[in-house]
């Protein structure tokens, strides 16, 4: 896997991941480390304030999607199958962090459990989500 071509198609080659500002933070094989960094666009209850749970669920799509992608082949294609993300605590107006691990990887199926939490308390998880994705092999 060429981890600089895959560290530019998430912070540059996709449009929705550039504006939110999807940073890398680590990639390695199997794994993958993602940070949003706060804008006040991302805020869903300004009486607390807290982060939309858009954004999760986003940034745990786009992490575990990737952390899949690393153990494939550059050519290959990656889509969600399933999401599931568990709420756990308000994100706070700060930037967020996720982190992928695979947990399965077959042919053409990729199983991906992702944590996120906020910069202030990175040992306080705000979400956790399981994903399942397609692998749809290039040439």
């Amino acid at each position: 896997m060429d981890f600089d071509r895959l560290r530019e198609i998430i912070e540059e080659g996709l449009p929705f991941n550039k504006w939110l500002g999807i940073k890398v933070a680590e990639l390695a094989e199997g794994r993958v480390r993602l940070r949003i960094p706060f804008k006040p666009e991302l805020i869903g209850d300004p009486r607390r304030p807290a982060l939309h749970g858009g954004v999760l669920s986003t940034l745990v799509d786009v992490t575990g999607g990737f952390a899949v992608w690393t153990s494939c082949h550059l050519e290959d294609r990656i889509a969600t199958i399933d999401l599931s993300v568990d709420y756990l605590r308000p994100a706070g107006a700060q930037d967020l962090y996720a982190e992928a691990e695979v947990r399965l990887l077959g042919n053409r199926v990729g199983n991906a459990h992702v944590m996120l939490w906020s910069a202030d308390a990175p040992d306080r998880h705000v979400a956790v989500g399981r994903a399942v994705y397609n692998i749809r092999r290039g040439k």
